[in-house]
């Protein structure tokens, strides 16, 4: 059985940081690209991250590309994404994500909220 468990988020001031991070059991982590997701209120779920197996590729959208960095332990099935110069538009329930096969599975979410 699929599981991500995602931590890390928290209230931080503008210009801050965080780290997140997702455990995940039940499948073969080290051979799947993993991602983290967001979603703000009022908005549609977006991609913020995804990271490739062994960790040589990963992809950013424009909005948080140089301030977020995803990375990955294989050897303890986790992911990380590591968010720098945090602006109250990052404010959002941040996923981690597997695309596995024709399924997809989804942590809980863990709340980061970005204000002064």
């Amino acid at each position: 059985q699929v599981q991500l468990v995602e931590s890390g988020g928290g209230l931080v001031q503008p210009g801050g940081s965080l780290r997140l991070s997702c455990v995940a059991s039940g499948f073969n982590f080290r051979l799947n690209v993993m991602g983290w997701y967001r979603q703000a209120p009022g908005k549609q779920r977006e991609m913020v991250a995804t990271i490739s197996p062994y960790g040589t590729t990963t992809n950013y959208p424009d909005s948080v590309k140089g301030r977020f960095t995803i990375s990955r332990d294989n050897a303890k099935n986790t992911v990380y994404l590591q968010m720098n110069s945090l602006k109250p538009e990052d404010t959002a329930v941040y996923y981690c994500n597997l695309h596995l096969g024709a399924n997809e599975y989804w942590g809980q979410g863990t709340q980061v909220t970005v204000s002064s």
